[in-house]
């Protein structure tokens, strides 16, 4: 049977690392547009929505090809405020037909061609409940601290002394961070275990590529274009 595939585009008004982030003006469009072509692009995204608790943002991602906007309350837009939150809000007020949901971050700009039908592909064939797209951490977890009393302490407990722990990095496991250019649930799942991801979540891993959540890395990918 086939299963029918929608977006949903996150994007609330009250960034507080750069003011109106996800419709700051980044590389001559605004933030959000970028991943609204990537799923105007997208052979298998049959609807995208745009959820937000700004009206001035859901003119500009009209604007920007978005076909229907799911506007917010205040209270699950907030700092703290989850995905979860997000999501089941959103399921509640699509009226229409799908069965999986396509989570695209404004704040992952910049995705391969077609990379959000690959990963989508793999998902539909395969039994897993959820997928993220990850990429590898230049520097594995592992080697990672905390700082507690300004004492360096590692990471998970564990007994391994900073010498141990200095070693080369391939004497470690690689670890993965996601890196928001996809991440894939499953509605029934979702409305069933009342969270985003069970035990069977696919990686689908990717290169590195850059998110955006401070104005450093804004500016830093800006000045990327001219490389």
């Amino acid at each position: 049977m086939t299963q029918t595939v929608i977006a949903i585009i996150p994007a609330r008004s009250g960034s507080k690392s750069i003011k109106d982030k996800n419709i700051k003006i980044f590389r001559k469009k605004p933030l959000i547009y970028w991943s609204i072509r990537s799923c105007l692009s997208s052979k298998l995204i049959k609807k995208i929505y745009f959820s937000t608790d700004s009206k001035k943002y859901a003119q500009i991602a009209l604007a920007c090809g978005v076909h229907e906007v799911i506007y917010r309350p205040k209270k699950i837009s907030k700092d703290n405020s989850t995905d979860y939150e997000m999501i089941k809000h959103a399921i509640e007020n699509i009226k229409t037909h799908f069965d999986v949901i396509a989570h695209i971050r404004p704040t992952t700009p910049l995705r391969s061609k077609g990379i959000i039908d690959q990963a989508i592909r793999k998902f539909l064939t395969s039994r897993f409940d959820s997928l993220r797209t990850v990429h590898e951490m230049p520097e594995t977890a592992y080697k990672s601290f905390e700082v507690k009393k300004n004492k360096l302490v590692g990471l998970c407990k564990t007994k391994k002394t900073i010498d141990d722990l200095n070693a080369p990095r391939q004497k470690f496991k690689k670890t993965f961070s996601a890196n928001g250019i996809i991440d894939l649930y499953k509605k029934n799942f979702i409305l069933k275990n009342k969270k985003l991801f069970g035990k069977r979540s696919m990686a689908f891993i990717t290169k590195f590529t850059h998110e955006i959540d401070t104005l450093d890395q804004f500016n830093y990918l800006e000045k990327l274009k001219n490389d």
